[in-house]
């Protein structure tokens, strides 16, 4: 039986579906994630071919020289992170409609963690053991 999972951001007016797998929740510490998200971001990712995206309201943010990230443009809700030149797309969990099917199991940048939470107890890893092929001085 095919997984299938489904999201939107907070109006609606950007959804997705993804037909397949989702890779194990990492959770990411950097500057960028914390800024564009609040907190430290919590992210699965599948193959961008398993994936299609609906709305008009979708908007791509340029937030490095490698990677995009993907936001709605009428409510604001970050959706997606894309390192340019790669075949997945990592999708941000909260956006997720209903349970993702995974759990989290690994966690990046805790170096470059807010002084104001304490990191959870999870296996930290660097990036490039995620299968991403960026680096960061600020993640991406």
């Amino acid at each position: 039986m095919t997984t299938i999972t489904r999201g939107s951001c907070l109006c609606g007016n950007v959804s997705y579906e993804v037909v397949g797998d989702l890779r194990p929740i990492c959770l990411c510490h950097c500057s960028q994630c914390r800024k564009a998200s609040g907190h430290y971001t919590a992210a699965t990712s599948a193959p961008i071919s398993n994936i299609t995206i609906e709305g008009a309201s979708l908007k791509w943010f340029d937030s490095s020289t490698y990677a995009r990230r993907g936001f709605c443009d009428s409510c604001g809700s970050s959706l997606f992170y894309e390192p340019l030149g790669e075949k997945r797309l990592a999708i941000f969990c909260g956006s997720i409609d209903g349970d993702p099917g995974v759990s989290i199991d690994s966690q990046i940048f805790v170096e470059e963690k807010g002084d104001y939470y304490a990191t959870p107890d999870v296996k930290v890893v660097n990036q490039s053991e995620l299968g991403w092929s960026v680096g960061s001085d600020d993640a991406g």
